[in-house]
């Protein structure tokens, strides 16, 4: 068990010494750093591809290298940090992350990015459990939602800033500069950590102990299946061999790991917590709310720079309008949470999530930025009301002795529903696209009265501009006019992505509601 567990005792009429409010806060920062850097690079991705001489269709590496290195090393943990002790572990993380993330400034090419940018996800993956480890641990209850608010701040504020701080940094510094913003804040977190964490001996006798097999399976798993996700929309999915191997793998690894885990006397992640109702429910909500957040961090950015042509730094302006609201409306959620249950606030603040993304479901040519103005701040204002609430449902009946397990799953499936969200969304964009191409190229036929003067006035528009020979221009009127169609039928795949988005997020509301009761809900201070 960590030093921070083995501390951790149920304090009822408590309250946290500074000491470990600094070591809270300071966790925060890491978790913060760590999530931001998910995203990061999202409004960048262009110059990146650029700097390091790849394609259009191999750039997404950049962020899922990344998220591969997060989601595999978050269950993981818990376990680490009992080996090399809590202190020790999380401090060694800290120095790395910033480290491997400088590291990607001077890489060349795709493979050394892919490479650094995997580790950089290793490192910062352990801070984010870790954050919230200690909130459960070094917190009593009734401070726990003023610590799960910190933490929220982390989760949502950060993915909604990412594409900002990175598209301006990119558009007025260059884009190695992105990499560069982790250094100062990891070198605050460490020394804070430093002073404040308690040192403990390290447990190698565990490594003995160590569910390996879980561990071998969970990584060739996740990593497979990742790599399908990503991938698979390019290829046509299972139509190349290379996805449908991939796929086999991942579902017979992935499969193995489970049954490892639900067998074995010293599970790697404690699946058997899911039979709790309430933490169950909240990791359900919690995968859902996941997909949503980094879906429409995604979604956002691909719509204006595809449709609109916005540059980095135009588009982290219109993003940053999700994020800055929500630095207001957090810190007020643990008040609420004192007055309300915590099912209903975070039924509610889904429910606004999801309105926010119905807004986009009729986009057209004329939707830019100051359009996406109110839904974006609509959606800070739902993603401000969700995580906390839905973080005191989950963890409300968890023992400190179980905070870190709970956590690592917790995390981890977090960061899998967005590595999903994005996957699929992406393939609902081509798809979408694909349809409303075929329905709108249905109408364009040169039967139609409107469609002939139409090709007819623009012939006449490139003869007036150059072009003297009547076929050529005809032909290029042609072109134009199959442009038109593409870019209006793209514009209503993206209509068609957020639709989806708003319906996986009004089944996330239901299931909250389905919750018991939580200990940390309305009246926390008073029951503990």
């Amino acid at each position: 068990m960590s030093s921070v567990t083995q501390s951790a005792a149920p304090r009822a009429a408590a309250r946290a010494s500074t000491r470990e409010w600094i070591a809270v806060s300071a966790s925060m920062i890491g978790a913060f750093m760590a999530i931001l850097n998910i995203q990061i690079t999202n409004a960048s991705l262009l110059d990146i591809e650029g700097g390091i001489g790849t394609g259009v269709d191999n750039g997404a590496w950049i962020s899922t290298a990344y998220l591969i290195g997060e989601i595999i090393v978050i269950p993981l943990t818990d376990y680490l940090s009992r080996v090399f002790s809590f202190r020790r572990y999380i401090l060694v993380n800290s120095i790395l992350f910033p480290l491997f993330s400088i590291a990607c400034a001077f890489t060349h090419d795709l493979g050394s990015m892919i490479a650094m940018r995997a580790l950089q996800g290793f490192a910062g993956g352990i801070l984010i459990p870790m954050a919230f480890t200690m909130v459960l641990t070094k917190l009593p209850k009734p401070q726990q939602p003023i610590g799960l608010a910190l933490f929220a701040i982390a989760v949502t504020f950060a993915p909604a800033i990412g594409p900002t701080i990175g598209g301006y940094l990119t558009e007025n510094y260059g884009w190695q500069t992105i990499f560069y913003v982790n250094a100062v804040p990891s070198a605050v977190m460490v020394v804070a950590l430093a002073f404040t964490l308690d040192p403990s001996p390290m447990r190698l006798d565990l490594l003995k102990e160590g569910d390996w097999a879980g561990v071998v399976t969970m990584a060739i798993g996740l990593a497979a299946f990742q790599t399908v996700l990503e991938e698979g929309n390019k290829d046509d999915w299972f139509a190349s061999p290379f996805i449908l191997r991939l796929a086999i793998v991942a579902a017979v690894f992935l499969t193995a790991f489970v049954v490892i885990e639900l067998t074995v006397e010293k599970p790697l992640i404690n699946l058997r917590l899911l039979k709790q109702r309430n933490f169950g429910i909240g990791v359900l909500a919690n995968t859902l709310v996941g997909f949503a957040l980094f879906g429409t961090v995604y979604i956002l950015p691909q719509y204006l720079g595809q449709v609109q042509r916005y540059n980095a730094e135009q588009t982290g302006n219109v993003l940053a309008w999700t994020g800055l609201p929500q630095l207001l409306l957090i810190p007020l959620v643990p008040l609420m949470m004192k007055r309300w249950d915590a099912r209903y606030i975070a039924f509610v603040g889904i429910s606004v999530f999801a309105a926010s993304c119905f807004m986009n479901i009729t986009l057209s040519l004329d939707n830019s930025g100051d359009q996406f103005f109110i839904p974006n701040v609509v959606r800070a204002i739902g993603q401000a009301l969700v995580l906390t609430p839905i973080s005191a449902i989950t963890t409300g009946a968890i023992a400190p002795s179980e905070a870190g397990a709970a956590s690592g799953l917790s995390n981890m499936m977090r960061n899998l529903g967005g590595a999903v969200g994005t996957a699929t969304l992406s393939t609902v964009l081509t798809k979408r696209e694909q349809f409303h191409s075929n329905i709108i190229g249905q109408s364009i036929t040169l039967t139609r009265d409107e469609v002939r003067a139409r090709l007819e006035q623009m012939t006449d528009y490139f003869m007036a501009h150059g072009i003297a020979d009547r076929a050529a221009a005809t032909a290029k009127a042609v072109g134009q006019l199959g442009a038109v169609v593409k870019r209006q039928a793209l514009i209503m795949g993206f209509s068609d992505t957020f639709a989806v988005i708003g319906v996986i997020l009004s089944v996330a509301a239901v299931a909250v509601l389905l919750a018991r009761k939580s200990g940390l809900g309305a009246g926390a201070a008073g029951a503990h």
